[in-house]
């Protein structure tokens, strides 16, 4: 559990040296109060990671406080309620106003340690959603003038006229995210919360983080009127398959309760892997599947629209500058040629962290093809995570591969040749009018090399 901010409001010493000494313990920097003019001034002071509120305090009792925060719209960490002979009326309303979980005295320190860590990765969860929200450019619809992205935008209007669960598919990189923004932002429920899901969290963590604590304050509440993006339904284990069906079928934010509230969410879900084979296979189930696919939308690779590369160059290094204020370099022509012969296998998000890169660390002039070369190089030349190295070229199709290599190598060739395609025949041994055919189909411009 990494290390956090926590206050801690207790009139009671005694309970607030023990809890202070048990997170302390776990290495959290901890702060008290004993009352509710102390808690306001520790959280003007420095904001906390997460508050744990007695209910029964002199002079502002712990709900007073939680209502005085949320009316405020101070309520920007989560709140842990403590009571010492707190009732369900206490609780339901504590969690009404956004308390996160209630702990009981006497405090149980495994009960204490097990809600703080559930409620701080609830708040970093959030906080990190909030986060890309801000990052995110405005939804914007896909970038080219390619057949294969015009296509692609036609489907997107069509999807986005209708409220039906979308599917995405697509490999990692390719926009699913940024496609489903902009049906939400193109739908009839635009104005209503586009919240995105983690997927990456055990499946009792997932659940939490969609139902809350009483099946009313997850993320399903909070995307009530607008879409719940799922980026990858291929990472679901079984157990949270089975919880987002019940969800699905029930129609209500708690699947377990007739009296929840009725759901009413768009659900779009990504799938960067082979979806059906999972289904094929008994890993992924059937029923969720049928529910989850009834618009499919596929994002095609990068790699089958290489025509749209230099607008998206353009794009991206009119981005940067305006976000970050970097320095604005322009593409060479001849750079623009390379990286549209590039494979990009990490598809536009290898295009705009390369961009990025040569815009951070290059000078004022142009960008050259050989700063293009030495970046692709060193991209290639990564370790992928923490496991072995995989060429690139290793996780293409067949065809494309060879189609890669081909273009790699007559490229290399031909600056052997000094840009002379009569050279460059004589030095791969092919007779010059096919030679010519073959640089025409990889893209490849004498010229420019």
């Amino acid at each position: 559990m990494a290390s956090a901010r926590i206050l801690v409001v207790d009139d009671e010493p005694d309970i607030r040296e023990l809890i202070a000494d048990i997170l302390g313990d776990e290495g959290h920097e901890v702060v008290t109060a004993a009352d509710a003019a102390a808690a306001r001034e520790q959280r003007r002071s420095q904001a906390p990671d997460l508050v744990l509120l007695d209910v029964w305090m002199p002079d502002t009792d712990g709900i007073s406080l939680l209502r005085e925060w949320r009316e405020a719209g101070a309520l920007d960490c989560p709140v842990v309620m403590i009571s010492g002979h707190g009732s369900v009326e206490t609780a339901v309303e504590a969690t009404r106003l956004g308390a996160y979980d209630f702990i009981e005295k006497p405090v149980s320190m495994a009960k204490l340690l097990v809600t703080v860590g559930n409620a701080l990765e609830a708040g970093r969860l959030k906080r990190e959603n909030a986060g890309l929200k801000r990052q995110m450019p405005a939804a914007m619809e896909p970038l080219g003038r390619s057949l294969t992205v015009q296509n692609l935008r036609r489907r997107l209007e069509k999807v986005a006229a209708h409220d039906a669960p979308v599917l995405i598919t697509g490999e990692p990189g390719v926009g699913k995210e940024q496609a489903a923004r902009w049906i939400h932002a193109n739908s009839r429920r635009a104005e209503g919360p586009f919240v995105s899901a983690p997927t990456r969290i055990g499946a009792q963590g997932w659940q939490r983080l969609l139902l809350g604590e009483d099946g009313e304050t997850g993320l399903l509440a909070q995307a009530q009127g607008g879409v719940l993006l799922i980026n990858d339904v291929t990472l679901l284990d079984a157990p949270a398959q089975g919880l987002l069906l019940r969800i699905l079928e029930s129609g209500h934010l708690d699947p377990e309760s007739s009296n929840s509230k009725e759901l009413n969410i768009r659900v779009i879900t990504g799938a960067a892997g082979e979806l059906a084979e999972l289904v094929r296979s008994g890993r992924f189930d059937e029923s969720l599947y049928y529910r989850l696919n009834v618009l499919p939308l596929e994002i095609p690779p990068l790699r089958e629209r290489r025509e749209d590369v230099p607008d998206l160059v353009r794009f991206y290094a009119e981005h940067f500058p305006a976000r970050d204020g970097l320095p604005y370099r322009q593409f060479s022509v001849a750079a623009q040629n390379r990286l549209r012969q590039h494979s990009w296998p990490g598809n536009l998000r290898e295009l705009k962290n390369l961009v990025q890169r040569l815009l951070v660390l290059g000078g004022d002039e142009d960008v050259s093809v050989a700063e293009v070369e030495e970046a692709l190089a060193q991209a290639e030349t990564a370790v992928p995570g923490a496991g072995a190295q995989i060429p690139p070229l290793f996780r293409l199709p067949l065809r494309e591969a060879r189609e890669e290599f081909e273009r790699q190598y007559l490229t290399q060739r031909l600056k052997a040749a000094e840009g002379s395609v009569g050279k460059l025949a004589e030095l791969v041994e092919m007779e010059r009018t096919h030679l010519y055919r073959k640089l025409r189909q990889l893209g490849i411009d004498p010229k420019q090399v």
